[in-house]
C-alpha cells in the first residue's frame, strides 16, 4: 500500500445489478493537491466519490484513506468534508442553526468554528432567514461551509460551484485554494473547465465508468 498518498483506489469495480457503473478504476491522491474529474453525466463521477466516503460499498478491489480501508478497517473516512449532489437542509432553521444542528452530532466544532466557517464562504452567522428562502447560491455557499467547518484533511466536491454567480464562483476558487496551500487534498467534479483549470494540478476523465488521466495535466 502506498504510505505517501492519502487515497489509493485499487482495483474498483461498482455494479448495481447487471450494470457496471465503475470498471477497474485505479487512482491515487496526496495532500496539498486539488484534483479534477471531468465526465457527462452518469459516466461514474459521483459514484466513484460516494465509494471514497464510505457512502456505497465497492463490488470488487478497495478503496483506502490514509492506509485504512473504507468499509474494512474504517466504516467512513476520518476528517473528511464533502457535497455530494444537493446538500440538504431543514427549510425552517436558518443557515447557523442548520450547522450548530449537524456540529451538534460530531461535537467536533464550536459556535466559533462554526461562525468562522460561515464567514469564509460569504454567508452571515447572524441571518435569521431561513434556509428555504435561501437563494441557490447561498445554500451552496452553506453547503460548503458545512463541508469545511470542522477542519478536515479532505474535501470531496461534487460540482461545488453549482448556483454561484461569477463573484461566488471566483471567491470560492480562491477559498479552496488557500485550503491546498495549507496542505489539505481537495477532489472535486466539475462541468466548467475554466474552474479545472484554474484549480486542478491533475485532471483526470471519467468515461463510462473507466477513469483515465487527461494529457497534459500537471503531475
Amino acid at each position: 500500500m502506498d504510505t505517501e498518498a492519502t487515497i489509493v483506489v485499487e482495483n474498483l469495480d461498482k455494479r448495481f445489478k447487471n450494470q457496471s457503473v465503475l470498471k477497474n478504476v485505479n487512482v491515487k491522491f496526496s495532500k496539498g493537491n486539488i484534483y479534477g474529474i471531468i465526465g457527462r453525466n452518469g459516466s461514474g463521477k459521483t459514484i466513484l466519490l460516494k465509494c471514497i466516503c464510505g457512502f456505497l460499498r465497492p463490488t470488487a478491489g478497495t478503496v483506502s484513506v490514509n492506509n485504512k480501508i473504507v468499509g474494512q478497517d474504517i466504516d467512513f473516512p476520518q476528517k473528511l468534508g464533502f457535497i455530494i449532489e444537493t446538500p440538504g437542509f431543514l427549510m425552517n432553521y436558518s443557515g447557523y442553526k442548520n450547522l450548530k444542528y449537524l456540529a451538534s452530532i460530531q461535537k467536533n466544532i464550536d459556535d466559533e468554528g462554526i461562525k468562522e466557517s460561515m464567514s469564509l464562504v460569504g454567508l452571515d452567522s447572524a441571518d435569521k432567514k431561513h434556509v428555504g428562502k435561501y437563494s441557490l447560491g447561498m445554500r451552496q455557499r452553506l453547503g460548503i461551509a458545512q463541508a469545511i467547518m470542522e477542519k478536515p484533511d479532505i474535501l470531496i466536491l461534487d460540482e461545488p460551484m453549482n448556483g454561484l454567480d461569477k463573484n461566488g464562483v471566483q471567491e470560492m476558487r480562491e477559498l479552496f485554494l488557500q485550503m491546498k496551500s495549507e496542505g489539505k487534498l481537495i477532489l472535486l467534479t466539475s462541468h466548467n473547465h475554466e474552474d479545472i483549470e484554474v484549480l486542478c494540478d491533475e485532471v483526470y476523465e471519467m468515461e463510462d465508468g473507466i477513469l483515465t488521466k487527461k494529457q497534459g495535466a500537471v503531475g
